[in-house]
């Protein structure tokens, strides 16, 4: 049952931060109108078990105007509404609490910030830190987002009883995969056997970008709302029959690989790598499926 849709405002952002699985920066072009925004709110209301609306990018700060009707509009439609962030807005408490205030004023229940070296480098204070101040000044619920560069620790059996663990948070799809993967332990392809991050099987949020597509996870659609309503799309899916999402409930991106006959050379950090670069081999063969191409990196 769909309880959340997670809009992306546009792919724009002011960085092009090297763990960003959606391959986002200044220059990535589009974002939703004011009608399309309404169109698709409309449609999550239809849906009728969907309870919250958050707001993303890319850098959804970057249209402003776009994120305030947004904001306004979901809370009317009786949608819970939070926003995700990288603060580059925030020069100081006061100054965020007046970019806060008409978002407070329309009803929005929380401000998600990254807060991290990716997004801010060793700025101390963070911008994030007067954000979250700010948001809470405000009764906004706040909460910061932090992911660390990839760090190799030992299995917490010990190594003679797991693979060493890469840990930090960063997620191995899209410009992570370029930018971040040199150096750490990897794993033979065939012991990715599940998909640890998403429930393709029952999915309880989707995304959806300023071009229509309907993400179960980034780079894999499951259709467009301009051209069938969300509603539709949903009650259509068929989990095992997706030509990527049924290979990955059987056995994972090793299934992916294995059922498409794919040949995929080396090693991988972990799942999501594996069935990053699985699925940009397979994009020429399936893109409205494994779309948008932005998640890609085209």
């Amino acid at each position: 049952m769909l309880t959340g849709v997670h809009i992306l405002l546009s792919y724009a952002c002011l960085w092009r931060c090297d763990h960003c699985f959606l391959h986002c920066g200044p220059e990535c072009e589009g974002a939703f109108s004011f009608a399309r925004l309404d169109e698709v709110l409309d449609q999550a209301a239809a849906v009728g078990s969907v309870a919250r609306i958050s707001f993303e990018g890319g850098e959804p700060f970057l249209f402003y105007p776009v994120l305030l009707h947004g904001v306004a509009g979901a809370v009317k439609r009786g949608f819970e509404t939070d926003v995700v962030t990288n603060g580059y807005w925030c020069l100081d408490r006061e100054d965020a609490t007046q970019w806060l205030r008409p978002l407070a004023d329309a009803g929005l229940a929380a401000l998600n910030v990254s807060d991290d070296a990716f997004h801010h480098g060793d700025a101390d204070p963070s911008p994030a830190e007067a954000a979250l101040e700010a948001a809470r000044g405000l009764g906004l619920g706040a909460a910061a987002f932090s992911i660390d560069p990839p760090v190799v620790r030992e299995h917490p059996e010990g190594r003679e009883k797991g693979e060493p663990i890469v840990g930090g948070g960063v997620r191995f799809r899209g410009r992570a995969v370029e930018k971040l993967t040199e150096g750490l332990p990897v794993r033979d392809w065939k012991t990715f056997t599940e998909c640890p991050d998403e429930d393709l099987a029952s999915p309880r949020r989707v995304h959806v970008d300023a071009a229509g597509n309907v993400q179960l996870c980034q780079g894999i659609s499951v259709g467009n709302v301009l051209e069938a309503p969300l509603s539709r799309i949903m009650a259509d899916y068929r989990p095992l029959e997706h030509p990527i999402c049924g290979p990955l409930l059987r056995s994972g991106p090793a299934g992916l690989v294995r059922e498409r006959g794919l040949d995929l050379e080396g090693g991988f950090v972990d799942a999501c790598h594996l069935c990053y670069l699985a699925r940009r081999t397979l994009r020429g063969d399936c893109p409205d499926v494994l779309a948008p191409g932005q998640a890609y990196g085209e």
